[in-house]
């Protein structure tokens, strides 16, 4: 028993943060494959596969390591008027890692932790939040979308402010 003890404290130990980079390293990672953020210009893209749910990819602004953008269905939530399910993403391209930095799935961050969280909070909604993106941007890539069907946006799309 005692062997089986000693064997389990020599296995290294991964903290909540760490968790976190991990998720944020393995988002860069399908993102990167899945939409090439680092090659896109400013503007808006829809990646259309014919399922009638186009992916709406906005370019906000890029800079020498990151990119802003929001992936969104081309969908507004009926009461609010707001995307939904919506993702704002910073895509560090030295780093290797995007961060969710906020989603919108029905309700703001302020509405899910406060406005004064403490920081285990924090963490724990952005771990929330980066699991989310990774296993949707698993989704868009199963269901077909890519580099291959992303198209720049014509005007009569929908806006977004």
């Amino acid at each position: 028993m005692s062997q089986a003890l000693s064997r389990v404290a020599r296995i290294p130990r991964l903290s909540r943060f760490g968790w976190l980079m991990a998720l944020y390293a393995e988002n860069h990672s399908r993102l990167s494959r899945l939409f090439a953020p680092e090659r896109l210009a400013e503007g808006t893209y829809v990646s259309s596969i014919g399922d009638g749910l186009d992916v709406r990819v906005d370019v906000i602004e890029t800079h020498r390591y990151t990119v802003e953008l929001r992936i969104t269905y081309d969908l507004r939530d009926p009461l609010t008027g707001e995307p939904d399910p919506s993702a704002f993403i910073r895509y560090y391209r030295d780093a290797h890692q995007a961060e969710a930095t906020h989603c919108y799935v029905g309700r703001r961050w302020q509405d899910v932790i406060g406005l004064y969280p403490p920081p285990a909070e924090v963490v724990g909604h952005r771990m929330r939040m980066n699991t989310f993106l990774g296993k949707w941007l698993e989704y868009l890539a199963e269901q077909g979308h890519g580099v291959a069907t992303l198209r720049p946006a014509c005007a009569t799309t929908l806006d977004v402010a």
